[in-house]
């Protein structure tokens, strides 16, 4: 994210903004703004302050910003607009990046800190950062359940966690996420990425075991096995397709 920064603010803080939170101590903007995209699955009201906008006024220069924030404080506004009120009036990040900063926070506003996580580990999974969406996903399975999320919340985090295993070749880790997010889900779609990260680690006469449990099991192996068979056919005739195409070109340049 700091790869798209497009301006230095070289005010240094005499005293350093601490987020209490986390024990972090800041002492530049650019290291506010950092933290504050780092952590925008996690920001709630507690950045919202006084003393923020004091410090923003007396240590870094930034008077105009600490207004717009008491105002923000004074008719009070929400995280969101507080965060991107710091943001835009920083000039540190390009217009495509604010957007998405937006739209995460849009998509965040009203959630649960537990729900926040998850988004978070999604994220990262989406975006191929898959040790770090693992390590997400595994501290909201350490902590004590939160009874305000349905069961099939957690059957969730075991699937993201299937996910990543599965992008990391671990594939018996895989199958057994899978396994506990269908016991929990009951989502026939899980049935097809379980199958086939048991498929990838057993061998073949402990898969062909694993399937005569099920029925259901039977019946998505015969599934993905057709599936596999028309995307062979499909690949056989693309390059034959590309032959004829080659020859019809060749034939009306010996024509011209």
């Amino acid at each position: 994210m700091m790869g798209n920064l497009i301006l230095c603010h070289d005010k240094h803080a005499t005293h350093p903004y601490e987020i209490t939170r986390i024990h972090c101590r800041i002492f530049t903007m650019e290291e506010l703004c950092y933290y504050l995209c780092n952590n925008l699955y996690l920001i709630d009201y507690t950045i919202m302050n006084e003393q923020i906008c004091n410090w923003l006024e007396e240590e870094i220069g930034m008077k105009d910003l600490a207004d717009q924030l008491r105002d923000v404080l004074r008719l009070r506004g929400s995280v969101e607009k507080f965060v991107l009120t710091i943001l835009k009036a920083s000039r540190i990040y390009r217009d495509p990046e604010m957007i998405r900063i937006q739209n995460v926070l849009e998509h965040l506003k009203n959630q649960k800190d537990i729900e926040r996580q998850k988004y978070k580990g999604d994220n990262l999974l989406e975006s191929g950062e898959i040790e770090e969406a693992i390590l997400v996903y595994q501290e909201i399975l350490n902590r004590e359940k939160d009874e305000s999320v349905d069961e099939k919340f957690y059957g969730k985090i075991y699937a993201g966690l299937g996910a990543a295993y599965g992008r990391l070749f671990l594939y018996q880790e895989s199958a057994r996420m899978y396994d506990r997010a269908y016991q929990i889900c009951e989502d026939p779609q899980l049935l097809k990425p379980y199958l086939y990260a048991s498929y990838k680690y057993m061998s073949l006469e402990e898969y062909h075991i694993l399937l005569t449990k099920h029925e259901e099991y039977l019946e998505v192996n015969a599934q993905m096995r057709q599936e596999m068979d028309d995307i062979r056919k499909n690949l056989q005739v693309e390059p034959n397709q590309q032959l004829v195409e080659k020859w019809k070109r060749r034939h009306r340049r010996s024509h011209t």
